[in-house]
């Protein structure tokens, strides 16, 4: 049974996940259907600002806090093997490490960075918008699935 301090731990590594899985669902739901609406101008301009202003100390608490507490827990997960929960636990942070925050590193990232060189009042702007919204989209899904298996994993090794 997990106790003490790597309960908390544990905690808030779920809880770090399901928040990031809730706002990830919230852009793939809801912002990205809204942002692809609009005109293009507006909608590249749009999540240009957005891709600005998401990086502010709230978002990276909860983003890149979770991702090195979910390393903390892979680690005292090895120390504690082979206890009960210890591979839903190892589960849940490989897929919060792979399935989300690698997954932003490696293909949500890159696109920002292409999106924030595009003019948004362009013509030639259009069509690399329309790819971007479908592409960033999809491999936000994939990070919004990953941080909330990764979730369900913590839930599942604090229960065991």
């Amino acid at each position: 049974m997990i106790d003490g301090p790597f309960f908390v731990l544990t905690l808030v590594a779920a809880l770090g996940c399901g928040l990031v899985a809730g706002v990830f669902f919230a852009f793939s739901t809801s912002v990205m259907r809204t942002l692809a609406a609009l005109p293009p101008a507006q909608g590249i301009a749009a999540m240009q600002k957005l891709n600005v202003l998401i990086i502010n100390p709230w978002f990276l608490l909860v983003f890149v806090g979770t991702a090195g507490v979910c390393v903390v827990v892979a680690v005292v997960t090895f120390v504690l093997w082979p206890d009960p929960g210890t591979v839903a636990l190892l589960l849940g942070s490989a897929l919060y490490l792979f399935g989300s925050f690698g997954v932003t590193v490696a293909a949500n990232i890159p696109r920002n960075d292409a999106l924030a060189k595009l003019d948004p009042q362009a013509q030639e702007s259009v069509e690399p918008w329309r790819s971007y919204v479908r592409e960033w989209t999809a491999w936000n899904h994939v990070r919004a699935a990953g941080a909330l298996a990764g979730c369900a994993a913590f839930v599942l090794g604090l229960a065991a």
